[in-house]
């Protein structure tokens, strides 16, 4: 099995594309040991020292370290940790996976909020996952905008030029009751 790298534009994440499928369908964002609970991949690699945080997608996995490790100290362990997995036959989530994605809206501006969710899906979401991550709905109110980022993103520093100059510009552009785009915490 050979397990490519990929740096991301977060220093403190890197995407491992371990050449098959990780998860068939959604994200799992795991930002803690006790989160992973459900996830046999996950536990594998918060099981190497300075991993703070594991994010899956559907054909790769990106780990957070800590600022403090360096990369060179903790990636042979996290892609000892990928392969063994992957050969041990055990699957990357055990029982239903929770279900990833947008929050619900609805009220008197869901019309906008379909359109909100189409361009995220259609235009930033396949984006954002080259580099690692995920940004997915979280509420509209009176023109604002509030998304959550995972994997990569969060806690990226161009994570804020991104929403900004970014997807700001292009909700505005499409969808003129946008005012506004701001991120939340998990």
């Amino acid at each position: 099995m050979f397990i490519q790298t990929e740096s991301t534009p977060n220093p403190a994440t890197l995407k491992f594309l371990p050449g098959q499928t990780v998860l068939d369908a959604g994200t799992a964002d795991f930002t803690s040991p006790e989160t992973a609970a459900k996830s046999p991949l996950a536990r594998r690699i918060f099981a190497v020292d300075g991993v703070t945080g594991v994010f899956l997608g559907t054909d790769f996995v990106t780990v957070t370290k800590a600022d403090s490790i360096l990369w060179e100290h903790v990636k042979p362990a996290i892609l000892g940790a990928v392969m063994e997995h992957f050969q041990s036959g055990a699957p990357v989530i055990e029982g239903e996976q929770a279900a990833s994605g947008h929050a619900s809206h609805d009220g008197p501006d869901e019309d906008i909020v379909r359109q909100i969710k189409e361009l995220l899906d259609t235009r930033v979401r396949p984006a954002v996952a080259q580099d690692g991550g995920d940004i997915t709905f979280h509420g509209f109110d009176r023109g604002v905008v509030y998304l959550h980022m995972q994997g990569a993103c969060a806690g990226c520093p161009s994570s804020t030029l991104t929403l900004k100059m970014g997807i700001e510009n292009l909700l505005r552009h499409y969808i003129p009751e946008v005012l506004e785009v701001r991120p939340v915490a998990a």
